[in-house]
């Protein structure tokens, strides 16, 4: 036979060839995935705006998932091979898209425990916020989902897809292993800040945070752990200086903040709002780890005390009301006359904030009927209690229940974040769409109108207990004030007065949004005066949450700047202006002859609290986050980035700068320890919600 050298130098060389094609595809495709996840993560964090100091965090953690992935995709036929990579691609690629959405409408990242939540929600009802939210993501969503696109294009003929051998996805799985290795060490570097890396690994929850400095990979994937292992408590258990917000029990300022002498009068009973319960023996003896710890902070905390309002309402019917999106800064003598009324006399309180929390609505309720703030994550607080039949001892349903109060409550829209469940345990009598409340505006084909006008709930639901001779109390969560404001059935009505107000469409029609519920209270107390029953009831309203994806119309109705709306939707609290917060509560009875102006910190959280002493109701006010805003203790609001403010002063989580209050004057170490004690303590006022909940400590006491 012949010898051809030349034939086979040119074999050799397409043998050379093709063993380099192969090489090429095989550590294309072990690379794929950690690829991936690298520009996904960048493009989502420089879209979102996020520290970019926390990237080699993140991207050692995204190689670490992406080459577990990219393991997946190795050892089977070709077919095989090439259906998982892209179904496993196009996945990723569309949870990074949608979690820009949930982001930009709920202002949380939804992992795989919010299924469930948002599953039972009707988000049919916000298909049109859903549709603009997506429509003004789209070159960002776009962008997101082009590696996938171009995979599901190309991806056969780059990368061939053949069978590697299964040693060969074992080494890829090792490579995973390191690289997560890799990632563990980096989250225990010296990070600065009150939340670093390697604390919110091991938390549940604060989602947003974890996103920040984790990555949205780890986010997920450790809310999926959490999912079946739940996350340990790892506050420790230094209950010391838990007295900062009132350190003698007593305070120099009596709640107007005017300084002056206490006029003379009867003696007033000042003895703690506490109750005959035993911390110490449940502290010691508690079922587990947290009811014990639970136990032994609120035995460390110094309870508020009775003071000369104690009582002030005894026996009242009690109307309660929130506010579906609603600010205070809308309220206009003119426009809103019954509003206006009712925010400038009773008692007027001049520094009440509304901040927004995890799932807005649900958690404004959270903080409003429970005096918690809710658990920064899924589930919902709310919703979990219904779920779980969690004991709400203090809920003011429940106390006034004990006390023979008829409890009603009232919701003009269908089911939504398991209201039916969590509502019915909060001690009330639950009426929404389609369980037991009638008389709502309906479509032709039998379906709810969207949304509903408060003033028809309020006319559908009134004859239920005004003429009784039970006591009440009535609970309503108004719908009015829902976005959008654009093409809103609500604004009808008014539609002439407002087109005449020198604001854009958007804001004058979040001022009709208002009206109707100005209109909704000016039936209440009508229905009331001509039942006889106005002076003998307490009327308490407060908003959800701010309209949050409208933070210009806000600035549009005050003349002042609170940052955009896209931080506010993002929540990006470290460019915004707290003030945007700042809201109206109404505490307000016909009876009181005089005004009562307080000037002290508050939030909803403290509204619990405030009216179980107005009540003259036992409660413990130790086993609370809020506390009764007329007592002597000092006021604070905690927002959800743990940003605080009090009486004395504002601190800002980002800078981890303390700017007191003015008039308020510190040396250098009082700061000090005053900072470092209340961070301590709004650690514990948020997470010892979910051990509440989830551990059902009321019931271990009651």
């Amino acid at each position: 036979m012949a010898y051809n050298g030349r034939s086979m130098g040119r074999g050799r060389r397409r043998s050379r060839r093709g063993g380099d094609e192969v090489l090429v595809q095989t550590m294309a495709r072990a690379l794929l995935f950690p690829a991936l996840l690298i520009y996904l993560e960048l493009v989502f964090h420089i879209h979102m705006k996020t520290a970019l100091v926390y990237a080699p965090v993140y991207l050692f953690f995204g190689i670490a998932g992406g080459f577990f992935l990219s393991a997946l995709t190795l050892p089977w036929s070709r077919t095989t091979n090439c259906i998982t990579t892209k179904v496993l691609a196009v996945l990723v690629c569309v949870i990074f898209g949608a979690e820009v959405v949930a982001k930009t409408i709920l202002q949380s990242y939804y992992g795989l425990s919010a299924l469930k939540m948002a599953a039972g929600n009707r988000l049919t009802d916000y298909s049109d916020v859903i549709v603009s939210a997506i429509l003004s993501k789209l070159p960002i969503l776009l962008l997101l989902l082009l590696p996938a696109i171009l995979l599901c294009v190309s991806g056969r003929r780059l990368l061939g897809f053949e069978r590697l051998d299964i040693r060969f996805a074992g080494l890829v799985l090792a490579a995973a292993l390191v690289f997560h290795v890799v990632g563990l060490g980096v989250i225990h570097l010296p990070w600065k800040g009150d939340l670093t890396p390697s604390g919110l690994y091991h938390m549940s929850g604060n989602g947003d945070d974890q996103v920040e400095q984790l990555g949205l990979w780890t986010m997920l994937r450790l809310d999926a752990k959490h999912m079946i292992f739940p996350a340990k408590n790892t506050m420790g258990n230094d209950f010391s200086g838990l007295d900062t917000l009132n350190p003698s029990g007593t305070s120099s300022e009596p709640p107007d903040g005017s300084g002056s002498e206490p006029a003379p009068g009867p003696v007033i009973d000042t003895s703690p709002n506490v109750m005959d319960v035993d911390l110490a023996a449940l502290a010691e003896n508690g079922a587990n780890d947290d009811i014990k710890w639970l136990a032994n902070y609120f035995n460390s905390v110094t309870p508020t005390r009775k003071n000369e309002y104690t009582g002030m309402f005894e026996g009242y019917n009690v109307i309660q009301l929130v506010l579906e999106g609603f600010s205070g800064y809308v309220i206009d003598p003119e426009l809103t006359p019954t509003l206006y009324k009712l925010t400038h006399e009773g008692f007027v309180f001049n520094n009440y904030y509304t901040a927004l929390h995890f799932t807005s609505t649900s958690n404004g309720e959270c903080q409003t009927l429970l005096g918690l703030y809710p658990f920064n994550g899924p589930p919902a607080t709310m919703t979990r209690t219904g779920e779980l039949g969690t004991n709400c001892y203090f809920s003011l349903a429940q106390q006034l229940g004990r006390k023979g109060y008829r409890c009603l409550g009232y919701h003009a829209n269908s089911e939504m974040y398991g209201r039916s469940a969590s509502h019915n345990n909060l001690g009330y009598e639950w009426h929404q769409f389609g369980e037991g409340f009638d008389g709502l505006d309906l479509r032709d084909n039998g379906e709810l109108q969207w949304p509903q006008k408060d003033t028809v709930m309020v006319e559908a639901s009134v004859d239920d207990y005004i003429n009784g001779t039970q006591p009440f109390h009535v609970y309503y969560l108004t719908i009015s004030g829902h976005m959008p404001y654009s093409n809103n059935r609500v604004v009808r009505p008014y539609e002439e007065t407002v087109r005449a107000l020198p604001y854009s469409e958007t804001t004058q029609n979040y001022v009709a949004t208002a009206m109707e519920v100005d209109r909704a209270l000016e039936l209440l107390l009508q229905k009331l005066e001509a039942a006889g029953k106005l002076d003998k009831t307490l009327i308490v309203a407060t908003g959800d949450h701010i309209p949050y994806f409208n933070v210009d119309t806000l600035e549009e109705l005050t003349g002042k700047k609170f940052g955009s709306s896209k931080d506010l939707e993002y929540l990006h609290e470290d460019s915004l202006n707290f003030d945007v917060y700042r809201n109206s509560l109404i505490l307000w009875s016909a009876s009181m002859e005089e005004t009562v102006v307080v000037d002290k910190t508050c939030c909803q959280v403290d509204i619990l609290p405030t009216l179980s002493n107005l009540l003259g109701l036992e409660y413990d006010s130790r086993m609370l986050a809020g506390s009764d805003i007329l007592s002597d203790s000092e006021g604070l609001v905690i927002f959800t980035s743990r940003c605080w403010k009090s009486d004395r002063g504002f601190y800002n989580r980002f800078t981890q700068e303390f700017t007191p209050a003015e008039g308020v004057v510190m040396t250098a170490e009082e700061q000090e320890s005053y900072v470092s004690a209340m961070k301590k303590l709004v650690s514990y006022k948020l997470e010892s919600t979910g051990m509440i909940v989830e551990n059902n400590f009321y019931n271990c006491l009651f």
